[in-house]
């Protein structure tokens, strides 16, 4: 395993892990959007908090998620380290350095830490509410032909119950009740503030110029150039990672802003 260690270890080693961490990060952004994507029906949250009790319930993807909380520590923590090695080998800087690549590729190490902010703000303002926070309790009544919500009811402060989501049926009436915490009801109350929104779009913009440099420049770094699909990388890294999915984050505090 020595020639594993050496390898990581080395200039090269360090920035290929940057690299699969942060490739990795941005498989998850995808996915992460899908679901959020939930909190624009028109249904009182009800497929937004059945998604978040999938999210954390299926044992796959409760698996996945420690490989991403690690991923994300790790990216951010030796993304500075990496710019703090730079620093110290050279800290008077090239003349020309300030000329020499894009904005973002510049200042990839500040963004990452404003990006790092982002995240613990909303993990706070979310993960730790489902998980530790005293949220309240939902209840959805669904059509079994339709599948249609038919009613919704929020249930008392002081109901709580021992499994993330209760399914009761009603054959006589033909719906089925589902109660779930409500993290929709957080997201409504959390995007009502004016300033929280600016710091949610903002961090999106400064998402978008992290990825505009890191998404091509993972791959350049794992060598996997090909002047064939080198092309089709960068419009992927520029249209998709860099413009569409940050701008579909931003729309959703927006859109509860304004709702």
């Amino acid at each position: 395993m020595s020639w594993l260690t050496k390898t990581l270890s080395s200039s090269i080693g360090k920035k290929v892990l940057m690299a699969i961490t942060g490739l990795f990060l941005c498989s998850f952004l995808i996915i992460h959007l899908m679901g959020n994507l939930q909190l624009f029906k028109d249904d009182g949250g009800y497929a937004f908090n059945t998604y978040t009790v999938f999210m954390t319930t299926n044992p796959l993807i409760k698996t996945v998620s420690y490989v991403l909380y690690f991923s994300i520590l790790f990216h951010a923590v030796w993304g500075i380290y990496l710019e703090y090695q730079n620093k110290k080998a050279r800290p008077q800087g090239y003349a020309m350095s300030k000329n020499q690549g894009s904005l973002a590729s510049r200042n990839m190490a500040i963004l990452g830490t404003i990006i790092f902010v982002y995240i613990a703000v909303h993990l706070g303002d979310f993960w730790y509410e489902y998980k530790f926070g005293h949220l309240p309790y939902v209840t959805y009544t669904e059509s079994l032909s339709t599948g249609e919500v038919t009613a919704i009811e929020t249930l008392p402060d002081s109901y709580t119950q021992e499994v993330k989501m209760l399914e009761t049926f009603n054959e006589a009436e033909g719906t089925k009740s589902i109660t779930v915490k409500d993290l929709y009801v957080e997201a409504e109350e959390a995007f009502s503030k004016p300033l929280l929104v600016i710091f949610y779009v903002i961090s999106m913009v400064v998402l978008g110029f992290h990825l505009l440099h890191g998404f091509q420049s993972g791959f350049q770094t794992l060598g996997l150039n090909h002047p064939k699909y080198n092309p089709l990388i960068k419009k992927v890294g520029i249209w998709v990672f860099a413009i569409l999915i940050p701008f579909a984050f931003a729309v959703i505090p927006v859109y509860f802003l304004i709702k």
